[in-house]
């Protein structure tokens, strides 16, 4: 029995529509013509800095899978301040990203009075890029070969320990090691920058430093460094015979670098949705994998959910770290 033209022609308008919806359905949500135009992927860093580079990384890809070139643009100063608070006052519509890190996003706020953004409201977290232990390395003058040996030297010694700042990655794996490993007089000795620390821990001047695993990773291989333990709460695949704090007899300790894409808060949910699907699809190329691992750096790749559950809970850990170490707000 053949249907009437009309019923034929509005079965024919249903059936394309259901099949519309089933495409719809089976794609990532994006709004229909983001991105128009090139996107801005703020760094609150200066090139050549790890962030900066990871932020290179996914930018080139990004902007092939959005169609659209991603631009970094560097701005750096007071300690990721400057970057995060341009990128937070940007417009909402997604063309406006920030690589941030764990001190922008979570350690700052409790460091520097007077910001001009607010880390928890002012970003709508898209993704977890990647993270990066810190390692705990001594000079040839400390006897230690594992971290209980050091802990008990640390507590008769008064060993120091160097880092690239007050406030840092670095500054505060020492603090939160020094309370956990209950090492009171383990004294914290600040650097301008990683270099120096590095050279005066080789030298002797220093015990010891949580050091960013890229900057002294070649050292730790030309035998000028001992690597105790890594920060992080698994071993890395850069040194897998080194073991981590926590297995070394500091139960529950865990510090990692971390780096993490954002958006200015009120980017429509569809914007958000689609940058996601595309970073950790990202995230999970091989090559992608590979370049990050050069780095130092190991891929995430998670949900905003997940993401920002993350950041608030790293927040107000390193609050509750900085509060306990006596660290003024400046």
């Amino acid at each position: 029995m053949s249907l009437h033209p009309f019923r034929l022609r509005r079965a024919l308008v249903a059936s394309a529509a259901l099949a519309l919806a089933a495409v719809a359905s089976a794609q990532p949500p994006a709004t229909a013509s983001y991105p128009a135009k090139p996107v801005t992927m703020v760094v609150p860093f200066a090139a050549g800095s790890v962030t900066d580079l990871l932020a290179r990384i996914v930018a080139q890809r990004l902007g092939d899978a959005l169609g659209q070139p991603v631009v970094v643009e560097n701005k750096a100063g007071a300690d990721g301040n400057i970057g995060a608070a341009y990128a937070a006052a940007a417009a909402p519509d997604g063309y406006t990203l920030m690589m941030g890190a764990a001190s922008t996003n979570a350690i700052n706020p409790s460091l520097h009075k007077n910001l001009k953004f607010n880390a928890l409201k002012d970003f709508t977290p898209i993704t977890n890029v990647a993270s990066m232990p810190n390692v705990l390395v001594v000079g040839p003058q400390v006897p230690a070969r594992n971290v209980k040996d050091f802990i008990q030297a640390a507590r008769t010694e008064k060993y120091s320990f160097a880092s690239s700042g007050a406030g840092g990655s670095m500054h505060l794996s020492g603090e939160l090691f020094k309370t956990m490993a209950q090492v009171p007089d383990f004294l914290h000795i600040p650097y301008k920058g990683g270099s120096a620390p590095v050279t005066d821990v080789m030298g002797g001047r220093v015990s010891a430093m949580f050091c960013n695993l890229p900057l002294c990773l070649p050292h730790i291989r030309a035998g000028k460094l001992q690597a105790l333990a890594v920060t992080s709460a698994r071993r890395t695949p850069l040194l897998p015979e080194v073991p981590t704090i926590a297995e070394s007899g500091v139960p529950g300790y865990e510090v990692e670098g971390w780096f993490g894409l954002f958006a200015p808060a009120g980017v429509p949910q569809p914007i958000i949705q689609r940058l996601n699907h595309e970073v950790v699809r990202i995230l999970q190329d091989p090559k992608v994998k590979e370049s990050l691992l050069a780095q130092g750096a190991e891929p995430i790749g998670n949900s905003p959910e997940a993401f920002a559950a993350f950041v608030h809970k790293e927040h107000d850990r390193w609050a509750k770290t900085i509060r306990d170490a006596g660290i003024t707000p400046q």
